[in-house]
């Protein structure tokens, strides 16, 4: 299966992505803010989710926040 963002564009390893909406993450204070660019992306086994390191932190993200740079 494919890997896509929120507009259907086809992701792969490595890619630069922008969030769409703020995310607040789970189990921290951090929130992740619109318009936030996430480079070099990981895809993972789950099409819905990517892997990725933002301010230090890995985390994962769903792909319907995303959109390709």
């Amino acid at each position: 299966m494919d890997t896509r963002d929120s507009n259907g564009t086809i992701l792969s390893d490595g890619d630069s992505v922008t969030l769409i909406k703020d995310l607040k993450v789970k189990g921290s204070s951090i929130i992740l803010k619109r318009g936030t660019v996430v480079k070099k992306i990981r895809l993972t086994s789950d099409p819905e989710e990517v892997d990725c390191r933002v301010d230090g932190n890995n985390i994962v993200l769903k792909t319907c926040f995303l959109k390709k740079v």
